[in-house]
């Protein structure tokens, strides 16, 4: 591992975090911050996708208004985080 490599991923991915609502701000720097380290790089690779999600439908899939079944249990975790 290469970590200035790793550091520049942790930057951008920080910086995809930054979203246009403070609620979504919070929870995902929160998660980034304590669980990230820990997903499998099949569990990075929904939350990359997850981050692909408009702030509204990912405040929705968050607030279990939208079921998701792909998201399921990655959204577990941003819930519990």
């Amino acid at each position: 591992m290469n970590p200035a490599k790793d550091d520049d991923r942790m930057a951008r991915l920080r910086w995809r975090c930054r979203r246009g609502m403070l609620e979504l701000d919070l929870i995902l720097a929160r998660f980034l911050d304590t669980e990230y380290a820990q997903l499998t790089p099949r569990e990075r690779e929904s939350f990359d996708a997850l981050l692909q999600l408009g702030d509204a439908t990912l405040l929705a899939l968050l607030e279990g208004r939208q079921p998701s079944e792909r998201f399921a249990p990655l959204i577990e975790r941003l819930r519990r985080c």
